[in-house]
């Protein structure tokens, strides 16, 4: 796990930037604190910050050169399979100097070029260059796990870990203004975009191919594919089988030469892991956070069970708002462009405390996506499968509308469920999936957005990017509204946080849920096996319930939250009207429109704020970000 960044100048102009490559690489400090180095050459620069994980010596550090210094690789990731890639290079006469992944892939990328992808079961990004060729391969995971940003004009290609080292090269600063509709919609930027004009997200399971004039990328892995298997097995057979996968991914991601644990937020998924991880290992730390005086948002009761339950030693970190508030400006700055799911925080924080017991963490991140974990997913079951019950609530509409909504209480955030219900009822199938993937409507988001900007937007691209991303959804299929969750939410929202703020930190967290065979089958499982009238992720809670207590099962899906209402409304209330949504400075800035956000403002302040809190904290962390970054 670590940080790479690189440019390929194209020609003499170009070559200027080959300088700022130390600056950008150090600009990755936080993701590989153990060991930093370049490679140049004329036309080609790759950095390197290593986080160690696997052979600590300094034959693992990178750029890692062949034995004939033909080939150059950074890395940052893991291959998990890797033990068994290297018996396989043995046999056909290689022969190694090390005892990590690093190499492993190296020598598959010599021998097989892009062939070698399919090969590989890991998390990853990377660039290999042939320097005799001049030739350079980039690629990224099949989900995203790890990011991979990258700029191309004429005179340079330039890709980094991280957008703040690609701005280290000088790049004209300009606000991409789709980026902004987009990610005001969605609070997250979903690959390809970002938020500065002209960087891309490499796109999951994808690899590019830079020579001195051009810059082709390609798909290697399909994520469509998957779904067009179909498992034929009785249901008790696909439950040993989800079993068997997952022990063995487990399995696989256990290898380390640092210290383990997992994350425990006493949620299905997290214990599930943990349970198992417990089982193969012989003293296990478990990790998790709680808040003080905010029953509503507090887990720890059921973190506490599952730790008893599997013999770990359990970590709790109880934080207040203060706690919080204190975490705020160091975790704002390690998001190179605006992202706006509120739970970064708490995976901040917890990251920090867990990085001073272990180096590597286990999550359960990747299971919602799987198997239909989410609210959201229980509302399109009932929206497609709709009874008496639901099209009463339907009818009611009006009602829902009036009453006070929001998250921060049990019979507001209720309300706030049943209205977005009565209004997704209203709707075909593609915008019922894409009104419950969304925070905030089309119509909402251009009231926030000044008419200088609104000047820029591409609205025509914005609607061809969303109707591809719909296009699949051919009817009332939860595994169709699935298949765009692990496009959108997993990779552009769930993996980007994690990824994020572990590194932050620099704490590598793997994910057992999204090893490519257990994705593949559970991409393959009838939509009963998941979703049913009564229960989510049906199959993952049956096929491991004799490992948990029984109270984690069938009580409320809760997110990661924070209280991020009551903390908005009091302890941030001065800052939002003095810095981050002052007038004068939104006048300056020619983003957003005076009246749109004091409309928003006058919400976020009444007694029925809604979803406003989650709109104000993404133009919160727009603004941390401009400021950073662009003014």
């Amino acid at each position: 796990m670590c940080g790479i960044t690189g440019i390929f100048a194209f020609n003499e102009i170009g070559r200027f930037n080959l300088p700022n490559l130390s600056l950008a690489t150090e600009e990755l400090a936080h993701r590989g604190p153990d060991h930093q180095n370049i490679y140049v050459d004329d036309y080609v620069g790759l950095g390197h910050r290593r986080l160690s994980i696997l052979d600590l010596s300094s034959a693992g550090n990178q750029p890692m050169s062949s034995h004939e210094g033909r080939y150059q690789i950074v890395f940052n990731g893991e291959i998990f399979n890797f033990q068994q890639l290297r018996k396989e290079l043995v046999s056909n006469g290689i022969s190694f100097k090390t005892e990590c992944d690093t190499e492993v892939l190296l020598q598959m990328l010599i021998l097989y070029g892009e062939k070698a992808l399919d090969k590989l079961n890991g998390f990853f990004a990377f660039a290999f260059y042939d320097v005799q060729k001049q030739e350079m391969l980039l690629a990224r995971d099949r989900y995203g796990i790890k990011p991979l940003y990258y700029f191309e004009d004429e005179d340079r290609f330039i890709f980094g870990s991280e957008l703040k080292a690609i701005l280290k090269f000088g790049l004209e600063k300009k606000v991409d203004s789709n980026a902004l509709y987009t990610y005001l919609q969605l609070n997250y930027l979903p690959a390809p975009l970002s938020m500065v004009q002209g960087v891309k997200k490499l796109m999951p399971g994808n690899f590019a191919i830079v020579k001195k004039k051009s810059v082709v990328t390609k798909t290697w892995y399909k994520l469509a594919d998957t779904f067009d298997q179909r498992f034929e097995g009785a249901y008790d057979e696909a439950k040993e089988k989800l079993s068997f996968l997952l022990n063995q991914s487990i399995e696989r991601r256990l290898v380390s030469d640092v210290p383990l644990g997992t994350f425990l937020s006493g949620g299905v998924d997290s214990s599930v892991i943990s349970a198992l991880v417990a089982e193969k290992t012989d003293h296990l730390h478990t990790f998790s956070i709680g808040y003080k005086g905010h029953s509503y948002f507090d887990e720890t009761e059921y973190a506490n069970a599952v730790a008893k339950h599997i013999g770990s030693e359990h970590h709790v970190f109880q934080l207040s708002l203060d706690d919080l508030y204190a975490y705020l400006p160091k975790m704002l700055g390690h998001f190179s462009e605006p992202f706006a799911d509120s739970s970064a925080l708490p995976v901040y924080a917890l990251s920090q405390l867990t990085k001073e017991k272990v180096t590597v963490a286990l999550s359960g991140d990747g299971a919602d996506e799987l198997f239909g974990g989410y609210n959201k997913h229980a509302a399109l079951h009932r929206l497609w499968n709709a009874g008496m019950k639901e099209k009463a609530v339907a009818s009611l509409g009006s009602l829902w509308s009036s009453l006070p909504k929001s998250r921060n209480n049990p019979f507001a955030n209720t309300i706030r469920q049943l209205n977005k219900f009565s209004a997704a009822y209203k709707l075909d199938y593609k915008e019922q999936v894409w009104l419950l993937a969304s925070l905030q409507s089309a119509r909402a988001t251009t009231d926030l957005l000044s008419n200088e900007m609104l000047g820029i937007i591409d609205f025509e691209a914005f609607d061809v990017w969303k109707d591809e991303a719909l296009s699949h959804i051919k009817g009332p299929s939860l595994s169709q509204a699935l298949q765009l969750d692990q496009q959108l939410v997993l990779q552009g929202d769930m993996l980007h946080k994690v990824d994020s703020m572990s590194m932050a930190h620099a704490l590598e967290v793997r994910v057992p849920f999204l090893d490519h065979e257990l994705v593949a089958f559970a991409n393959s499982l009838p939509e009963h096996y998941k979703v049913n009238g009564k229960m989510k992720k049906r199959i993952l809670q049956d096929a491991f319930r004799d490992k948990l207590p029984e109270k984690i099962y069938n009580r409320p899906k809760h997110g990661f939250e924070v209280p991020l209402l009551n903390w908005l409304q009091n302890q941030l209330k001065s800052e939002i009207n003095n810095k981050w949504l002052n007038p004068d400075f939104i006048e300056s800035q020619g983003c957003f429109d005076n009246e749109g956000i004091a409309a928003l403002k006058k919400k976020l302040f009444s007694s029925n704020p809604g979803d406003s809190h989650a709109h104000v904290w993404a133009l919160i962390c727009f603004q941390e970000w401009w400021q950073r970054f662009m003014k």
